[in-house]
């Protein structure tokens, strides 16, 4: 019986024993899961910020990388904003205007009559640059990456003017009994809308045996404030007859985008498309022109038209 005692009294310390190891083990498994609510729980947040911080800068530079990258695309291969820097193209184009040069039309289509033009000069308006290239490979590769963004070449010698003559006409500047007047394959050319007010459209004949027969891959060029343009007439003695080589256009001028005030679009004269001005057959290797691309490149162009502008003589 003292044995029978023994072992319940043995079997109870023992159950005891077993509810205080439960009950220490459940406070352990408590205290846990409170300090996971808790304590740990601030930590994962905290890691969770820097993660989120790291994701937004890394696509915000690959968001201005291709920003960069088409504006660059843009500006290269498409379209260009030029700032007009001095008055010879007025009032067409004034001092300060911002205008769209498209520069893939071209090869579409050929350089049409009438059309507002930006040009390199170098070698034929300015024969005195010469484009030389850097011994230094990395000033070489630096160039190359500045002009890939819209940066001009140290060289460039740009211009803008309207294109009077195209490969094949016969350019001539006669007086009449009202004065000076500008003919293209023996018709007439009616400048007045565009022409600066006052100006003559020529002050020196050049006709019949002088007249200037433009040569193949070359263009006869003139502003529209005459007496301010130094163009093809003051160059007339340079071996070419004062012509542009169509290899050295950049674009065509499509709109003035700033001021505002001056904003519209570029469009070719009227007197540019009178049918017996188109009666000379071209020059080999200049077909008739076809239409223009439409407008929705344009639209597209003024992405890259606020980005800025380069500098143009005219």
């Amino acid at each position: 019986m003292t044995d029978d005692l023994e072992s319940t009294t043995a079997t109870a310390g023992s159950d005891k024993q077993r509810s205080e190891r439960t009950r220490r083990w459940r406070g352990r498994r408590s205290a846990d899961a409170k300090r996971q609510r808790t304590g740990d729980a601030e930590p994962a947040t905290k890691d969770e910020k820097p993660q989120k911080k790291g994701a937004f800068f890394r696509e915000m530079s690959v968001l201005v990388v291709l920003v960069l990258v088409l504006t660059a695309l843009l500006r290269g291969f498409v379209f260009e904003a030029y700032m007009i820097p001095s008055g010879s193209m007025e009032n067409t184009l004034r001092i300060g205007d911002k205008v769209l040069v498209n520069k893939l039309v071209y090869r579409f289509r050929p350089v049409e009559r009438g059309d507002v033009i930006v040009f390199d000069g170098a070698g034929s308006f300015t024969p005195e640059v010469r484009s030389v290239q850097p011994s230094n490979p990395v000033k070489r590769v630096a160039e190359k990456v500045w002009q890939f963004f819209g940066g001009a070449p140290a060289d460039e010698e740009d211009f803008v003017k309207r294109v009077v003559g195209v490969p094949g006409d016969r350019v001539e500047c006669r007086k009449g009994t009202d004065g000076f007047a500008m003919y293209v394959n023996g018709v007439r050319l009616d400048e007045r809308p565009y022409l600066y007010r006052g100006d003559q459209p020529c002050s020196r004949e050049f006709g019949g045996s002088d007249a200037v027969v433009v040569p193949k891959g070359r263009l006869w060029v003139m502003g529209d404030h005459r007496s301010l343009s130094a163009d093809s007439r003051e160059h007339v003695d340079d071996g070419h007859f004062g012509t542009v080589p169509e290899k050295a256009v950049i674009g065509r001028a499509v709109a003035i985008v700033w001021p505002t005030g001056h904003w519209r679009s570029l469009t070719q004269p009227a007197t540019f498309r009178q049918r017996a001005l188109h009666g000379a057959a071209p020059a080999p290797g200049h077909p008739a022109a076809p239409h223009p691309l439409g407008a929705s490149l344009a639209a597209v162009a003024v992405v890259g038209a606020g980005v800025g502008g380069r500098r143009r003589r005219t």
